[in-house]
């Protein structure tokens, strides 16, 4: 059906999705467009445009699924029941919806009753006091202010970090692969390699339109080897930087709170609050991302078409 026609995410269409993105404030970090692009192909992302907006279609093996669309807040539940119209009519299934945010649930439960809807922890988003990540000052921060110390102190005058642009593509790509073939976590799903790949795919495409993104990238480099890499996307209105990607050498003490604390501290000095993303139910990263003491979490939740 020419309605639904599908579109894959590309770079040339990125100030035509910005727009849409643009319609509601982010809550959730499926909520920027720089994070759509790093995750389509582990998604295998496509999207329709309607009357309202954009809806977003995902499979993972495990079938079909969808998430909040990218509407106005007064069009999220019109262009829900579109969505399950074309999920009952095209998809010939029932609507299913994940990592959706609040304001979605929110205009669902004011006109039915047709939906499950459950929350998922998985995927609930860290937001941070910016303020705290940039002075780790108190005693909730000691450990990591040790830690951050303790880098300073053991490679004095051997490290610097500084913003990186798309021309040090190639020696993050380095990086990267250094790091994805020292990583040790078990994952079921594979998430790794496809965050790599699509950190390197998005890279390599991301000069066409550097000047419309709100994004910096950072790095440490120690003995002149990059060996700590991050990526945030600041959003002016809400104050709060979305950080999509931070990687570092495990073997280095202190070089996470290191890029941490400097990345937030130059490149995002008035920022409010940093939205770390989630922590995809992986335990260690869970305790990683708890360690930094959000001040709350960003609730999503999977959505489901009632029998």
């Amino acid at each position: 059906m020419d309605k639904y026609k599908l579109h894959k995410i590309d770079i040339k269409d990125y100030k035509i999705l910005k727009k849409y993105f643009a319609l509601r404030p982010a809550r959730t970090c499926e909520s920027i467009v720089n994070n759509s692009f790093i995750w389509r192909d582990y998604y295998n992302a496509r999207y329709y445009i309607n009357d309202y907006g954009i809806v977003f279609l995902y499979d993972v093996g495990e079938g079909m699924f969808t998430s909040s669309p990218l509407c106005r807040k007064e069009h999220i539940y019109d262009c829900v029941e579109d969505m399950r119209q074309y999920f009952n009519n095209v998809l010939d299934k029932k609507l299913i919806m994940c990592v959706t945010d609040y304001d979605t649930v929110e205009a669902i439960k004011a006109v039915t009753d047709i939906y499950d809807i459950r929350e998922d922890r998985r995927y609930f988003d860290y937001v941070y006091d910016a303020c705290k990540l940039r002075t780790l000052s108190g005693k909730a921060y000691h450990k990591k202010k040790n830690h951050y110390n303790s880098f300073l102190k053991a490679y004095d005058g051997r490290y610097e970090a500084k913003i990186l642009s798309s021309d040090d593509r190639e020696v993050i790509f380095d990086f990267l692969d250094r790091w994805h073939s020292a990583r040790v976590i078990k994952d079921d799903y594979n998430r790794d390699d496809y965050e790599v790949a699509g950190i390197k795919r998005f890279l390599s495409e991301m000069n066409i339109v550097d000047d419309d993104m709100n994004m910096k990238m950072f790095g440490v480099y120690v003995d002149g080897v990059l060996e700590a890499f991050t990526i945030g996307t600041y959003l002016h209105d809400l104050r709060m930087v979305f950080v999509h990607v931070e990687k570092a050498n495990p073997d280095i003490r202190g070089l996470y709170a290191f890029i941490n604390r400097e990345f937030q501290s130059i490149c995002f000095p008035l920022a409010a609050f940093v939205n770390r993303e989630d922590d995809m139910g992986l335990e260690g990263l869970r305790q990683a991302k708890m360690s930094y003491n959000p001040i709350y979490m960003e609730k999503k939740y999977t959505i489901t078409e009632k029998k």
